[in-house]
């Protein structure tokens, strides 16, 4: 019998890393794909692979999401083409560098593409979803989204965003038929950390997880409707004890009352 076509993925910052591997996966489970990226060479020879070793079909989309004119342009892209049925959100960059080392128009930039660039691609996308009663967003954060201490604090924070958007779509959209993940890597063997000014030669190799294994955990986990994806957590039991705090402490946040604490020594 053959399977119902799964429409198209656009998938950002695909050209290479992460986002190329996405590209890869989806094409080989009968996604049709959009690629976006800042290095047309890149994904022009992705697409063409892909293409070759698939059959699907490939449209690159060249843009620069730090740039709003570049990135009104996938917006529309993602209002307009019904076929869309899935949004990964991979662009992103980051740095290890502390907060007293960094250019601040370097962490603006940051900001700008990590959370506006994504937060405005998800409101294209999210209201087509919608209306046709299924669609998906997978927002590529981090494992420094909940251990913001271990590198730079404007990245933690950016990807803090991203976790606690993915948390709220999903609490909005899942009745609606929207699928919703966060997959949050640790390190993983990428061309980040040399962009970053930190190459991968100088990192432990007990903690850098290859980005095949990485992207086929997360698809794992999509298959299974898990809505964050923590694929070197090895006791995923206590992602969900965490989560179950954080749940529970939640309804205890908003009274009428300071605490008890508060009260004046007698």
């Amino acid at each position: 019998m053959a399977h119902a076509h799964p429409g198209t993925a656009l998938i950002t910052g695909a050209s290479s890393g992460i986002g190329a591997t996405y590209a890869d996966r989806l094409a080989r489970r009968g996604y049709d794909l959009i690629l976006v990226a800042r290095n047309r060479e890149r994904l022009s020879a992705l697409a063409n692979r892909i293409t070759r070793e698939t059959q699907r079909t490939v449209e690159v989309l060249e843009a620069d999401l730090s740039d709003g004119n570049a990135l009104a342009g996938v917006e529309t892209k993602l209002i307009e083409d019904v076929s869309i049925s899935l949004l990964v959100n991979n662009a992103g960059i980051g740095t290890h560098t502390p907060l007293l080392d960094s250019d601040v128009e370097q962490m603006a930039r940051m900001i700008d593409l990590n959370v506006t660039a994504l937060t405005r691609l998800t409101y294209a996308a999210v209201p087509g979803f919608v209306a046709r009663g299924a669609g998906a967003v997978i927002n590529i954060s981090s494992i420094v989204s909940i251990a913001p201490e271990i590198l730079n604090g404007v990245y933690g924070g950016s990807k803090a965003f991203v976790t606690a958007f993915s948390l709220s779509l999903h609490h909005e959209l899942a009745d609606k038929g929207i699928r919703i993940q966060a997959v949050l890597p640790g390190a993983t063997a990428t061309d980040f950390w040399a962009t970053g000014g930190l190459p991968l030669e100088h990192l432990d190799p007990s903690i850098m997880m290859s980005v095949n294994d990485l992207v086929d955990s997360a698809l794992i986990d999509f298959d299974r409707g898990e809505l964050i994806s923590i694929p070197a957590l090895q006791d995923f039991a206590q992602w969900k004890d965490y989560e179950a705090q954080r749940r529970a402490l939640s309804s205890q946040l908003s009274t009428n009352k300071p605490a008890p604490r508060y009260s004046k020594l007698v």
